[in-house]
């Protein structure tokens, strides 16, 4: 999804050699990298459907043989680099331990839509972007859960109920993106987050006192 990422880094299997495991998940980050990286240019250029295997590797100076230790194929490669930017994204706040009422990191998200547009241009005119958005929402709805089980402001939302208004929410964040794209980004980013957040935090009382 972006030419610079932050993977989210994967727990080692082994770790008798800790050290050869970290030069190891590094080798495997920077070779993801690189065939993500391939395929989001060649997007750029043509249809997903044109794309080939063999494209890819020519881009990313990666051989046939590694790809297919990573990948089944190149939807595989597609769909298994959009999971580790939304899990990136939707986990963010978490992550860095941010201490405000934010639910979802929406203003990085639409900074980031906005700057990619192009690459969004392309997932439309390739059939894919209702595939992106579906798994956005996914986890999204996830990480807005993981919020809600995080800050003192949530604790009055039963349990029981946060994973529905987390999914709900979610729901609500990827139609107001669509709304967004779809009028041309007639507000900055940082306006479409507390735009959000007001509708998250109306919703979420009307849900305790319901």
């Amino acid at each position: 999804m972006s030419a610079t990422r932050n993977r989210t880094e994967e727990p080692p299997v082994f770790r008798k050699l800790p050290e050869l495991d970290k030069k190891e998940d590094q080798r495997v980050r920077r070779t993801r990298d690189r065939l993500g990286d391939a395929l989001v240019e060649l997007l750029l250029q043509k249809p997903f459907d044109d794309i080939t295997v063999q494209d890819v590797l020519d881009r990313a100076g990666v051989s046939r043989s590694t790809f297919y230790t990573h990948y089944r194929d190149k939807n595989d490669l597609f769909l298994s680099d959009v999971e580790d930017f939304f899990e990136s994204m939707a986990t963010c706040l978490s992550k860095l331990g941010d201490k405000s009422e934010r639910v979802a990191p929406v203003q990085e998200l639409f900074a980031h839509i906005r700057e990619m547009r192009p690459f969004y241009n392309a997932l439309v005119e390739s059939g894919r972007v209702h595939d992106v958005m579906e798994l956005g929402q996914e986890h999204f709805a996830r990480g807005i859960e993981q919020r809600f089980n995080e800050m003192p402001r949530a604790r009055a939302i039963p349990r029981d109920r946060r994973g529905a208004i987390a999914h709900g929410l979610a729901g609500s964040l990827f139609a107001l993106l669509g709304w967004w794209i779809q009028h041309q980004m007639p507000l900055p980013p940082e306006e479409m987050d507390k735009l959000f957040h007001r509708l998250v935090w109306t919703g979420a009382n009307g849900a305790i006192t319901s």
